[in-house]
């Protein structure tokens, strides 16, 4: 048990301090979690286009079943609509059907699913399945890794439920959505690594898009973010998005922070 145990840990050392410049922060990359392991987060979301100030925390545990299958469920909770409540839930799945391996660099391509609820209104043509909107999405993920240098594509389509009871008057009701991703990742410290146990520090930018494709309505954003990985086992993620360009109005993720901390164990499952 004990051998089984530091193999896993040395495996998650490999994926987080060989490839932690993998692990984006705004988006998910192609590979997955150590098998039989679970992971712990916790996210807490700013937003400051609306007057004043909102905020959404999001607890979220992680399952690696197998070295292509990894599952994720979410909770979402926020003050957006006034009061601090319970707004939904998501569940997310990811199976990696490619993997391409050398020496210092690997390449993988991953398929993914999300069903996601919410009780929240409907104010905005944007469609997020991370707390304002009930739906479902589906998508491709392809990741390249060169060295220290991670580069990622996510290509996903997001289809809104109907629900007359949430829409406002007045104001746009989703229904599909084109999402789109470039994420880039640098290791930049260790320089030279060493062990599992020393301390990663990555840099990332990504690029953010989405398309509804009825009206022709898309935004960019840009985000950059700094991650901390400890140990092997706690990460620690802060990021801020902004608007580059894009014509679709009243969007919640417009101007965001995000922080989150994130605990791996493993070995978990039997």
């Amino acid at each position: 048990m004990k051998r089984i145990f530091v193999l896993a840990l040395m495996l998650f050392g490999v994926y987080t301090n060989g490839f932690g410049q993998e692990l984006y922060v705004f988006t998910e990359p192609a590979s997955n979690m150590p098998t039989k392991s679970i992971g712990v987060r916790i996210t807490n979301e700013g937003m400051f286009n609306n007057p004043g100030f909102v905020s959404r925390t999001i607890p979220e545990v992680m399952i690696g079943f197998n070295k292509n299958l990894m599952a994720h469920a979410q909770a979402f909770l926020s003050d957006m609509d006034g009061k601090y409540r319970l707004e939904g839930g998501s569940i997310y799945a990811k199976y990696r059907f490619l993997s391409i391996d050398e020496a210092h660099s690997h390449f993988r391509a991953s398929a993914f699913g999300r069903l996601s609820t919410s009780k929240r209104p409907t104010y905005t043509r944007d469609i997020n399945l991370e707390g304002d909107n009930s739906g479902l999405q589906g998508g491709l993920i392809f990741t390249q890794l060169l060295h220290k240098l991670a580069l990622s594509a996510t290509l996903g389509y997001a289809h809104a439920f109907e629900n007359s009871d949430r829409q406002i008057a007045g104001m746009p009701q989703p229904n599909n959505m084109l999402s789109y991703s470039l994420s880039s990742g640098y290791l930049v410290l260790p320089v030279v690594y060493k062990n599992y146990k020393e301390p990663n520090f990555n840099v990332y930018l990504e690029l953010l898009g989405k398309t509804d494709p009825s009206s022709g309505q898309s935004y960019l954003d840009v985000a950059p973010a700094i991650q901390m990985i400890l140990n092997s086992k706690t990460r620690i993620d802060l990021g801020y998005r902004f608007q580059a360009t894009g014509n679709m109005d009243n969007r919640y993720t417009k101007n965001m922070y995000l922080l989150r901390a994130e605990f791996n164990f493993f070995n978990v499952l039997k």
